[in-house]
């Protein structure tokens, strides 16, 4: 019989970690653990770590909700479990949920050694391009990430936007523009909403000397018309990200984009639903003719790793994806996930810290 049981570890950023709905310094995650009571020992791994202030299933009875669907589960004494039937277990009101368990299953499917896709990147032969993250903070500690980030080869930045006055993060992109040119260096910027929609077009077309490759969600989340006023006349092509969380029905997805029309879609496993549910999304895209690429949303290294191997198999070969959350946490899972000239890396045959 299948036997499912959670543990839980609180993972300590090594910054405060600065958005615009606040600082973070520690996230809560926790490891589903899918095995057969023969061999307790070879279990699956999934993560299931909603975000404060935007997972639609954070808040403090997290914890006892799992519990209950653990007791749930067990109780049924389920043969199998195939990653597909983790959306038939887990309703879509519990995105980080259902992608735990859908990665849990797909671990335990192939083996229990972390290895969920066969691609060149989990079987080590090849990287993954991705954007190096630049945190919110003063205009000195952001200063600092991202001449680390130059210097360790990245030619993709990603910075948050909409913490400090707008005139300071204009300097800081006018300082990044004097260090690289675009041929050099691909610039991204996430302002997670922090833009009214009466200023948001004044503030794209100050931001758009800068060569910029995307912004994400320039104004906050539900506002579609406005939305599609700005993404018809940004000169700078927008980005979705938090739009999409919560928005489960595949009509109204389709809706959206056929309202909207950004140029990006930005894929979050944890906050969608899973690998399945990114997909779709990515399908969706594809079919409207608008980009997408995948990001980690805070988690650790068994989430990270569930959505790279996903990259390394529907990702376009050579797009940057948002995969540079790792280095985070004073605490992170040890894995064999590296990061070289801003390309991430999986050894199949490293070690991994178990959880818990």
């Amino acid at each position: 019989m299948l036997q499912l049981q959670f543990v839980s570890r609180a993972l300590r950023f090594n910054f405060p970690a600065r958005t615009s709905r606040g600082a973070l310094t520690e996230h809560l995650a926790h490891y589903l653990l899918l095995s057969d009571t023969a061999a307790p020992e070879r279990a699956g791994w999934g993560e299931a770590a909603p975000l404060a202030g935007l997972s639609p299933d954070h808040g403090p009875d997290f914890a006892a909700t799992l519990d209950g669907f653990v007791r749930e589960f067990n109780r049924r004494q389920l043969r199998e479990l195939l990653p597909q039937e983790a959306a038939d277990l887990v309703g879509p009101e519990w995105p980080a949920l259902r992608f735990a368990l859908e990665t849990a299953a797909l671990d335990y499917q192939n083996g229990a050694c972390r290895q969920l896709y066969d691609n060149a990147f989990s079987r080590g032969e090849a990287g993954l391009p991705i954007n190096g993250l630049v945190w919110m903070g003063d205009a000195a500690f952001m200063r600092e990430q991202i001449e680390a980030k130059l210097a360790a080869g990245f030619d993709c930045l990603k910075l948050k936007i909409g913490s400090l006055d707008f005139a300071t993060e204009l300097r800081i992109l006018a300082d990044i523009r004097a260090l690289a040119g675009s041929d050099r260096l691909t610039l991204r910027v996430d302002a997670n909403g922090a833009f009214a929609p009466s200023e948001a077009l004044g503030k794209l077309e100050q931001l758009a000397r800068f060569e910029l490759h995307s912004i994400e969600q320039p104004i906050a989340a539900g506002q579609w018309a406005a939305l599609a006023q700005v993404c018809r006349h940004s000169p700078v092509p927008v980005a979705l990200d938090e739009e999409l969380i919560g928005l489960n029905d595949p009509a109204r997805q389709a809706e959206l984009l056929d309202r909207v029309r950004p140029a990006y879609l930005v894929l979050k496993p944890t906050l969608l639903g899973g690998l399945a549910a990114s997909q779709h999304w990515a399908a969706l895209a594809d079919s409207h003719g608008i980009g997408w690429w995948l990001t980690s949303a805070l988690e650790s290294n068994v989430g990270l790793n569930a959505i790279s191997q996903l990259a390394g198999t529907v990702a376009r070969p050579g797009f940057p994806q948002g995969l540079g959350t790792g280095q985070l946490y004073h605490n992170n899972l040890a894995a064999p996930l590296s990061i070289d000239a801003g390309q991430l890396y999986y050894q199949p045959a490293g070690a991994w810290e178990a959880p818990g």
